[in-house]
């Protein structure tokens, strides 16, 4: 017999957990009193609650593996909130485990007492509230088996803290059948072979690649060498396939490039592969692929035309899917298709206008990529160097790029390097952040530091809340209402070297490449200050609610008529 504590720990050496990410309290005082007895994981303290969900989504996005969090009950649960609803969003497998206070106390407004389960529910996969000390173990490893099959997503685990205490025999299963939980992996093949039969027949076919596909690079790659088929990606989806894949088209959407938006426009078969039609790439979705046949093969077959209805509907694995499909389909090509987008290319390449003045943030970006290893692993705040990071940073392979995709959660990427930090022990992390979204989880630069570990930050320092002023400056007749930062900033370096962190400020492009030289040779976590252009936007970019073809140019308005 062991107690529940006991029983949690074991069960997380039982998962194959390596890394928890936590913050400790009265309820967890159990449950972090065995941790410290034990050696099968390792337990990083965060210095909020919130960067505890948000590494250990990180650690799931780059490793592939589940990312645990704990923490204790009351604020310490609250706190994880956005974490849980940004891993929701961009569907990654993580669990959360929160104590809680004493069952007998539930509902009697006890200190640090609050409906976890409630609150948790509407951003959550799954979640459980343990009161009986023999569900403990089963419920677990359910909880694991939840998160990462079928559509991934968070678990949230919440444990009275008398559960915790209490002692039982561990018996962890070696199974979990749940009879209302069925995923479907394998697709229809009959629906497959009429997919096949579309492809074939199709003069304009487009690829449309989600985030859910992240598993299935190898698989996209081999149909890709079979159908020639050009594709486009979402954000989420960045590096699954390769930058210099000439069939990749980048990412479309809001601020997608010219010729993704343009073919999708103009498709005549568009096969989204576990993407789900966000409004950021559909634009009006009246006008949203109107010429083309829709396929869409997601394993939720909740997502299946949800949003945009589907002709061709297939549940299942994508990886798995691609495989039949690749089996079933013609070897092609798409010669006039082609001819049409390499004019688009030629167009309006994705560009911007350099500066001997002022550092350009896509410069700044750029050369980042040309200073640093191949496939350096990439973490981004969430903002205008978001996007620019989209556009002008080539990834070559899955998994090399953290980033808040579906909730847009400022202040994710210091917490998420710091996750990506462990999960890639031996590679180097840079975050890209604005200087609005450095200082909402600042303070984890001090777990970094505390962790040896080492991240290159790099502050896009433009004294705005850059994409707010955007929207404000073409929407709003630029009234720029609370975004300008100019003289309320702290002093970046100073800050950074108060936590112990390298730190540089540059505002030259020789002096950005001295600074990011010394970065690359330190075993520290650096922070470059970067100040750059205070008014570049990001375009191209399709106004909200538009038609994806009406883009807003660097220097014109193109709308169908103007072809």
């Amino acid at each position: 017999m062991i107690s529940g504590a006991k029983i949690i720990c074991k069960a997380l050496k039982e998962e194959g957990v390596e890394v928890v990410f936590g913050y400790p309290g009265g309820a967890a005082l159990n449950i972090y009193d065995e941790i410290y007895k034990q050696n099968d994981f390792k337990h990083i303290l965060v210095r909020h609650e919130q960067s505890a969900a948000h590494a250990a989504d990180a650690y799931s996005r780059a490793s592939s593996k589940v990312g645990v969090a704990l923490v204790t009950s009351g604020p310490g649960f609250t706190n994880t909130l956005t974490g849980l609803a940004t891993a929701y969003c961009d569907s990654i497998p993580m669990v959360l485990i929160s104590a809680q206070v004493a069952t007998s106390l539930i509902g009697t407004d006890a200190f640090q007492e609050i409906d976890a389960i409630g609150m948790s529910r509407p951003c959550v996969k799954h979640s459980y509230l343990v009161k009986d000390i023999k569900d403990l173990a089963k419920t677990i490893k359910e909880a694991f088996y939840i998160a990462k099959s079928g559509r991934p997503g968070p678990v949230h685990i919440d444990i009275p803290k008398d559960i915790t205490a209490l002692k039982y025999e561990f018996n962890y299963p070696s199974e979990v059948n749940l009879k209302t939980y069925k995923p479907t992996y394998k697709g229809h093949l009959k629906q497959i072979k009429k997919l096949a039969q579309a492809i074939n027949e199709s003069k304009k076919p487009l690829l449309y690649i989600g985030g859910g596909a992240m598993n299935a690079s190898n698989e996209i790659k081999e149909f890709i060498k079979k159908a020639k088929i050009p594709s486009v990606c979402t954000l989420m989806a960045l590096g699954i396939l390769p930058d210099d894949e000439k069939l990749n088209l980048k990412m479309a959407g809001m601020h997608g490039s010219y010729k993704a938006n343009m073919a999708i426009s103009e498709c005549d078969l568009l096969i989204s592969i576990g993407a789900r039609f966000d409004d950021r790439i559909t634009g009006k979705t009246s006008e949203f692929a109107k010429m083309a046949k829709i396929a869409h093969i997601d394993i939720d077959p909740c997502s299946i035309s949800k949003i945009i209805k589907a002709d061709y509907p297939i549940v299942g694995d994508a990886s798995l899917v691609i495989s039949d499909l690749t089996k079933e389909v013609n070897e092609c090509e798409f010669n006039e298709w082609y001819e049409i987008l390499n004019r688009y290319e030629n167009l309006y390449p994705l560009s911007y206008e350099d500066s001997k003045e002022v550092l350009k943030p896509q410069w700044v970006i750029s050369r980042t990529a040309a200073l640093a290893p191949k496939n350096s692993n990439i973490i981004t705040d969430v903002g205008q160097h978001q996007m620019w990071v989209a556009q002008f940073y080539p990834f070559y392979e899955p998994r090399r790029l953290s980033t808040s995709g579906g909730l847009g959660t400022m202040g994710y990427s210091i917490p998420a390097a710091l996750g990506v930090a462990f999960a890639k022990e031996d590679e180097l992390v840079i975050n890209f952040v604005g200087d609005g979204s450095f200082l909402m989880n600042v303070q984890e630069l001090m777990t970094l530091i505390a962790q040896r570990k080492k991240v290159i930050n790099i502050i896009l320092n433009n004294s705005y809340l850059g994409m707010v002023r955007q929207w404000q400056t073409r929407f709003y007749e630029q009234r720029y209402s609370s975004t300008d930062l100019e003289d309320v900033q702290p002093d970046f370096v100073a800050l950074a070297k108060s936590f112990g962190c390298d730190a540089y400020r540059v505002s030259t492009k020789t002096e950005f490449d001295e600074a990011f030289k010394k970065c690359l040779d330190s075993k520290n976590t650096c922070v470059l200050d970067v100040i750059v252009n205070r008014f570049e936007d990001v375009l191209p970019m399709v106004p909200a609610g538009a038609a994806l073809y009406n883009m807003i140019l660097p220097s014109n308005l193109i709308t169908k008529e103007d072809k």
